[in-house]
């Protein structure tokens, strides 16, 4: 059975025109959303999150995390663990980061989390442009975090599991503010970085990370 891409020309989620709408009707059924979460911080691991919604469950509130508060993300976290098909994810840190690239980083942590996956999911549903390098079928889609629900569960996974890891990278460099702002580039952040200097869950090759980059 070969996938449909004009279903995914339109998409409109208000007018409940979704891609896993569209694949559901071509006879797919354990259909896979993956997302990433930490791309743009000075500091700590990129982590991603694969998730097979279960289509026999309701969702309320499940959307794209960035456009969620803390206190719903936490919510819908654990609504999507328990109803949920299957979850998993993937992570790579700072070092393995600074030696390929954030990029390459963040496609390795999807490809890790799907991979991951049981059951196997039989489609995948990618956050943004790059395919991951797993022999599944999938498609990329920009905005994939408001425009399917999968994506979405998958990016609230993927935050809540790195804010909570950075919250106790917090409690071993006290120094640097990491529950506060989670590694993103903060004035108060940047403070840190020119008093103390960069600490070993700084990403080196960023840009700011080193005072003299400041």
């Amino acid at each position: 059975m070969e996938k449909n891409l004009s279903l995914f020309e339109e998409l409109d989620p208000e007018q409940g025109l979704t891609p896993e709408g569209g694949l559901f009707k071509q006879g797919y059924t354990r259909i896979a959303g993956v997302d990433e979460a930490g791309r743009g911080p000075l500091a700590g691991p990129v982590v991603a999150a694969a998730v097979i919604l279960d289509d026999a469950c309701e969702y309320p509130g499940v959307t794209d995390s960035k456009k969620m508060t803390p206190a719903q993300r936490e919510q819908a976290f654990w609504l999507i663990l328990k109803k949920a098909s299957a979850v998993a994810l993937g992570m790579v840190g700072q070092k393995e980061i600074d030696r390929i690239n954030i990029l390459r980083a963040s496609v390795k942590a999807m490809a890790q989390a799907v991979s991951d996956l049981t059951p196997v999911p039989d489609f995948v549903l990618v956050d943004g442009t790059v395919e991951l390098p797993v022999d599944l079928l999938q498609k990329t889609l920009v905005h994939g975090d408001y425009l399917s629900q999968s994506i979405g569960a998958a990016s609230i996974v993927a935050k809540v599991t790195r804010d909570r890891l950075m919250k106790g990278y917090d409690r071993i460099y006290p120094k640097y503010g990491f529950a506060s702002h989670k590694g993103y580039a903060t004035k108060g952040h940047l403070e840190a970085l020119t008093r103390h200097g960069p600490c070993s869950l700084h990403r080196f090759t960023f840009a700011r990370v080193r005072p003299e980059d400041g």
